[in-house]
């Protein structure tokens, strides 16, 4: 081969990577503001919680969007009612699918033929799917991009945090138990090395609170959250007390803080929501 087809051969693949990097760079342009939802356990509801962000956002007139990017176990289409939906495709890339309230939604399930499809798949291809809905999704305008990403972390994690190094934070979803506590906590440390801004620890499940007497009863104990936020000087955002209309409204495809504007979780949950907007109008500033 000679020295000038080596020099192209080599110089092809830089020039794609270049290409893609500037794609991706035109792409986020138009997004606000970037969040991801990250916990190093699952079980403790942390696309319920992604899910339900991006419902209270939405509803208070911000154009929002949800990147699912739990690769092989999808689960933000069923939670706001979009099992079964395929993206479109046109000249300028392939197109959100439009879910409750406006939200935009990006998900490998979109791509499979049947829910029950696996994605089997190791971390490099993990890695392209995540660059490509970045890069090739026409997002558009977004003043809040929120990014649901599989526990632990590993491939999905480590590439949103390579390819979006202006991210603007990731909160954190834990149980009150001191086994997710001890879990969860590799997340912060995984955040804190990746230097990814942390906005804050949900306790998910934190509690039940009686309909009948309002007495509350610590199923999986209490304050493991706020413990873990003590000890690693991460901000509480507040906890979410169980409630059973909280799976009701999941099963249905609607977020509960729609579908149960007065139960005592969405107003926990709305408070949580107004710390995260006040984090995001405060990096909003900084950047001006």
């Amino acid at each position: 081969m000679s020295t000038q087809a080596n020099e192209r051969s080599l110089d092809n693949p830089r020039q794609q990577l270049l290409e893609q990097q500037q794609a991706l760079r035109r792409r986020m342009a138009k997004i606000k503001h970037k969040v991801a939802v990250i916990s190093g356990k699952g079980g403790v509801g942390k696309s319920t919680v992604t899910v339900n962000l991006a419902a209270a956002f939405a509803k208070t007139g911000h154009v929002v969007g949800v990147l699912d990017a739990d690769i092989h176990g999808p689960s933000v289409p069923r939670l706001l009612g979009l099992t079964g939906q395929q993206m479109k495709v046109g000249p300028p890339g392939a197109f959100p699918v439009p879910g409750p309230l406006g939200i935009k939604v990006v998900s490998i399930d979109f791509f499979l033929p049947e829910e029950r499809t696996p994605t089997i798949w190791r971390g490099p291809l993990k890695m392209r799917a995540i660059r490509q809905f970045l890069t090739d999704i026409v997002w558009g305008d977004l003043d809040v991009l929120f990014i649901d990403l599989p526990p632990g972390t590993g491939d999905e994690a480590l590439s949103i945090a390579q390819l979006l190094p202006e991210i603007d934070g990731v909160v954190i979803v834990t149980m009150p138990s001191e086994l997710s506590r001890a879990v969860v906590k590799k997340a912060i440390t995984f955040a804190e090395r990746m230097g990814l801004p942390i906005i804050g620890i949900v306790e998910n499940m934190s509690g039940f609170v009686c309909p009948t007497c309002g007495d509350r009863i610590e199923i999986f104990q209490s304050g493991g959250g706020r413990k873990m936020a003590e000890e690693t000087g991460v901000l509480f955002l507040g906890g979410i007390p169980i409630d059973p209309k909280v799976g009701v409204a999941s099963d249905k495809g609607s977020p509960f803080v729609i579908e149960n504007p007065d139960s005592p979780a969405t107003k926990a949950f709305l408070e949580i929501v107004e710390k995260v907007e006040a984090y995001l109008k405060m990096k909003e500033q900084k950047k001006t």
